[in-house]
């Protein structure tokens, strides 16, 4: 799917929303978002854009996805930042402890403190990266605020002593295979990592215990990064979600390994490390890292924890700064 393609206006735009987990609101999680703030990068639902539009114009510039013009910087900007788990990496990158994202049952005064803490106030981003609307133009903040912040992130990774995230990490969710029933017959699978405080999300497969996503999710890997933890949850309309199974990630193999050989585009395709099989780890075998086309992966099947059954497969990419 070409999403940087010229002249193709709202195709690209709809091409975008139905990416990783852009089929959810990037500020409650509710399904199917129709809204966008287009100058920060993310889709939002009906009840989140009540609260970005009160926040004005100079912060969050929401347009309608199906209903609005877009012009060609607008759709440009969305396209750069790439959607929610992007634009949520930077944004949501330090939310304190007790303070909870809302949910899409989440009350308007809920969503209102969250948004603008997350947004106005900037209360989760690194402190280097806030920008002061007292002190800026805000014809010029309506247009790139996000950009700066993305920009800004990026050169402070480079300054010595101010590397908070030493990269990116893409997870590819491939497939499921003998999932657990957790409704008459069947299940209705989605997955959940969570990285430190990020959380990202697949869409659900509804009715498939051998679901296929082949979906890619991104999270912001920081200095001091502990396990990625994956969980498998069946989708209830009305009750709360069933967890269908675990497990644990060590990210160090491939991080390790990828530091040590630098910039992989100056390697012909090679095995450079390996997460080896144990007793107390999820792997169904050993899981090599290998320099790819340039790229540094890492291929892996999980046998899932605490359940009768289920294995998950993906595939890890490493984005160094």
């Amino acid at each position: 799917m070409e999403l940087g393609r010229p002249g193709s206006g709202k195709r690209r735009l709809r091409d975008l929303l139905l990416l990783k987990d852009n089929r959810f609101c990037a500020d409650c999680r509710a399904s199917d978002p129709k809204w966008a703030s287009a100058n920060i990068g993310v889709f939002i639902c009906l009840k989140c854009c009540g609260v970005h539009r009160s926040l004005g114009a100079h912060i969050s510039k929401v347009l309608s996805v199906t209903l609005d013009e877009w012009n060609d910087d607008e759709i440009d900007a969305m396209i750069e930042i790439g959607g929610n788990s992007s634009a949520n990496a930077i944004y949501e990158a330090f939310i304190p402890d007790g303070f909870s994202k809302p949910g899409p049952d989440a009350s308007h005064e809920q969503r209102s403190r969250f948004i603008r803490s997350k947004y106005e106030l900037q209360e989760f981003l690194k402190p280097s990266l806030r920008i002061s609307s007292a002190h800026s133009d805000k014809s010029n903040i309506q247009a790139n605020f996000a950009a700066r912040v993305m920009n800004s992130f990026r050169s402070s990774q480079k300054q010595e002593g101010m590397v908070d995230f030493i990269g990116l990490l893409k997870v590819k969710v491939i497939k499921g295979t003998n999932l657990a029933i957790r409704d008459m017959m069947t299940s209705d699978p989605y997955v959940v990592l969570t990285l430190g405080r990020q959380t990202v999300q697949t869409c659900v497969v509804a009715s498939n215990l051998n679901p296929v996503w082949n979906e890619e999710l991104t999270l912001s890997v920081p200095q001091s990064f502990g396990s990625l933890k994956l969980q498998v949850y069946d989708y209830d309309t009305f009750s709360a979600d069933d967890i269908m199974g675990e497990a644990d990630i060590d990210l160090q193999p491939l991080i390790t390994s990828a530091m040590a050989f630098g910039d992989a585009g100056l390697f012909s395709n090679m095995q450079i490390g390996k997460w080896l099989k144990s007793h107390d780890n999820a792997l169904m075998n050993d899981s090599t890292v290998n320099i790819v086309d340039g790229k540094v992966k890492q291929e892996m099947t999980l046998k899932l924890q605490n359940v009768e059954s289920g294995e998950l497969d993906l595939e890890l990419e490493w984005m160094a700064s």
